[in-house]
């Protein structure tokens, strides 16, 4: 057991709650059907983009019969309250589907160490996701592709539209480098909207660089640095499996991770505002 600073109140690790319409935590079992996920890195008390991933749920949230806009931000704010200050820390928040109704849950998990690298592996079947843009929607599914990847000797599984185009890892967003210009997959309802992505795009426009969308095939990126992001490692330089990898690359993206580490606050309290992410520009490259 462990009592939260900000609140007083003892929290059992690594254990899934419900939380109810009254606003009390109460010990959760695992039955139900997950509808909609969403996770993120604290450490040491403090998250980078926090109020984007809460935005990110809630809308996601929206598309089943939830709880509503207003006791899911309830709930997403008592789950921020409720982080520890104190370690590194993966929490993920659920929507459930239990009978005839759905609850949210909050699930503290320890966070794994963070790798700097990552080999990537292409699954050979056609994409079975229901619904790409929802996390947690096809949360067996990318679980099992991850397996397998894990089994081919690989870190991530990487998928790719039925064209050949590349969209996204089983758990991460995919971007690649042509020189200065930092690029990626357009978004649609194929892609999942990716926090650590719009964070580092806003970064680099920050630093003067170009950011745009193109759909490119494995072959287009053959000689070009890779990367995979997500909230837990934050940037990873793709060793195997796409692009191509140099030395200089890790040197590169330690110095982005560097930035994107720094954009991390406090996270007692979730802002009123949602911030949004930045717009991408349309690029007429790629295939």
């Amino acid at each position: 057991m462990e009592t939260n600073a900000a609140t007083g109140t003892a929290t059992t690790r690594h254990a899934r709650r419900w939380w109810d319409a009254d606003g009390g935590w109460s010990t959760a079992d695992t039955t139900g059907t997950v509808l909609v996920i969403d996770s993120w890195l604290v450490d040491e008390g403090r998250v980078r983009g926090l109020d984007r991933h809460a935005e990110r749920f809630g809308s996601a949230c929206d598309r089943f019969s939830g709880p509503g806009a207003e006791r899911t931000n309830r709930f997403l704010r008592a789950v921020a309250e409720s982080l520890p200050a104190r370690g590194r820390w993966f929490p993920r928040v659920e929507l459930v589907e239990t009978g005839s109704r759905t609850r949210l849950r909050m699930w503290l998990r320890p966070a794994p160490p963070r790798t700097a690298t990552v080999r990537l592996w292409t699954t050979t079947e056609t994409d079975r996701r229901r619904l790409p843009a929802v996390k947690g929607a096809d949360l067996d599914h990318l679980a099992s592709l991850r397996a397998a990847a894990t089994t081919a000797g690989a870190d991530e599984a990487l998928l790719v539209s039925t064209e050949g185009h590349v969209v996204e890892g089983a758990s991460t967003s995919i971007v690649w480098w042509r020189g200065d210009t930092l690029c990626g997959p357009p978004p649609g309802p194929g892609l999942l909207p990716g926090i650590t992505r719009s964070l580092l795009g806003e970064l680099a426009r920050t630093a003067g660089l170009q950011v745009v969308t193109e759909q490119a095939t494995a072959p287009d990126l053959a000689g070009l640095p890779v990367w995979t992001l997500n909230a837990l490692h934050g940037i990873r330089p793709v060793t195997e499996g796409l692009g191509r990898f140099q030395d200089t690359d890790a040197e590169k993206a330690e110095r982005w991770q560097s930035r994107l580490a720094a954009l991390a606050v406090p996270a007692g309290e979730l802002p009123d505002s949602r911030g949004e992410p930045m717009k991408e520009v349309p690029h007429g490259g790629g295939t």
